[in-house]
């Protein structure tokens, strides 16, 4: 069964002023797009499903099929949905051409789940033409908890009323096993969630011919997977696959192409400290790289690995919040040559933010001495958290707060 739960994007889609124009929704697969658009869709809108193989062969064969099914429209304010567009990326030309003759009188709301095609053919309609949106697996910030708790770090605009339905809510523990994909408030399952890893790699790697060398990245993946979090060390990974390391960069670049993973890199406002420089590299969600990276799915993994799940979790709550609420919102992690680091920096408009991560149920004020000190060395950054498995706040010291993993 389909997942129709409200979720955020769905309220930025419905404002007049994101209408009337091209959106480009861009997420790994079974992150709930196609859905997005059962929830969008009126009975007289269009719906063009390119992983449906005889449209999608329509199409290819002749891209200026959609300009003649457009302008033959005679509903008011037409809205046109196409899935999965990167399958047939020469439609984008056809679409400039549509809205640049006919500006301001229909809505596209496109899908995709891989960048790279797009980035290689029309490339202009991108940046200027199509207003660009990310989805993400389902955050805290769209369960139902997140009506009853109030936000200090980095709150999404209110964005629910009474009238609609937000994800019910799943206990942490559950979360960092299994992760946040939307299936799994539906009728995915765990043996679902393990095939996920091999359709990814047949249908979005194989098919598209994304690599050559399909045993290369498959060796890759899972130890991509389980280095996911930490500093990408491309020598090692080099040394533990046997693959070059000019085959390991392009690999990493083709997982954040496909929204598989996004890198976090470090927070650089001052050049008399001397930073760490290498990136650090998630998975788009938690549970889907625990089965990349062969762990079981059982909540016995949290006892050796439990730590490392809840700031990878954090990471990803933290990257997507990001992503929605805009460009001029960014996350960062903060290390010193000299020793000084600090989970995550969050950049908004008007402050910096740091961040300690502690899966922990106990919290202390010595928790807040990292902070304290970033605090010290960056003074546009006057206050800090500890973000733990705690019930309640908690005091740390003046600057620095300890908050609850749901209190985000």
């Amino acid at each position: 069964m389909d997942v129709k739960y409200h979720r955020y994007l769905l309220s930025l889609l419905n404002q007049e002023s994101h209408k009337k124009r091209v959106r480009l929704i861009l997420g790994a697969r079974q992150t709930g797009k196609t859905t997005l658009f059962s929830l969008l869709k009126d009975k007289n809108d269009i719906l063009i499903d390119l992983q449906d193989r005889s449209e999608r062969l329509r199409f290819l064969q002749d891209p200026s099929l959609i300009t003649r099914t457009v302008l033959a429209l005679k509903t008011p304010s037409p809205h046109i949905f196409i899935d999965e567009i990167q399958k047939v990326p020469d439609l984008l030309d056809e679409i400039q051409f549509i809205v640049d003759k006919n500006p301001g009188k229909f809505t596209f709301t496109l899908t995709g789940s891989s960048s790279r095609k797009l980035k290689s053919s029309s490339s202009n309609l991108l940046p200027g033409r199509a207003r660009i949106y990310f989805i993400s697996p389902i955050l805290l910030a769209e369960q139902q908890k997140y009506l009853y708790h109030k936000h200090l770090i980095l709150p999404l605009p209110e964005y629910f009323n009474k009238n609609i339905e937000l994800f019910p809510d799943k206990e942490i523990e559950g979360m960092l096993v299994f992760g946040t994909l939307p299936g799994l408030w539906g009728n995915m399952f765990k043996e679902d969630l393990e095939s996920y890893v091999m359709l990814y790699v047949e249908e979005e790697i194989q098919k598209e011919a994304l690599v050559r060398n399909i045993s290369n990245f498959s060796r890759f993946l899972k130890l991509a997977a389980i280095e996911s979090g930490k500093f990408i060390n491309l020598s090692k990974i080099s040394q533990e696959t046997g693959i070059a390391v000019s085959s390991i960069k392009e690999f990493y670049k083709l997982l954040e192409d496909t929204f598989i993973g996004f890198s976090i890199f470090p927070f650089a406002k001052s050049n008399r400290i001397r930073l760490l420089k290498s990136p650090k590299f998630y998975f788009f969600d938690v549970g889907v790289r625990n089965v990349v990276a062969g762990l079981p799915l059982d909540r016995g993994i949290l006892s050796t690995e439990g730590g490392h799940l809840f700031e990878h979790f954090i990471a990803s709550e933290l990257y997507w919040r990001c992503k929605y609420l805009g460009r001029n919102y960014n996350l960062y992690y903060f290390r010193s040559i000299s020793g000084l680091e600090v989970d995550f920096v969050i950049e908004t408009p008007n402050e910096i933010i740091p961040v300690e991560i502690k899966y922990s149920t106990n919290i202390s004020p010595n928790d807040a001495n990292k902070i304290e000190k970033f605090i010290n060395l960056f003074p546009s950054a006057k206050k800090g958290f500890v973000i733990a498995n705690i019930k309640r706040e908690e005091r740390l010291s003046e600057r620095v707060l300890a908050v609850s993993w749901h209190q985000i």
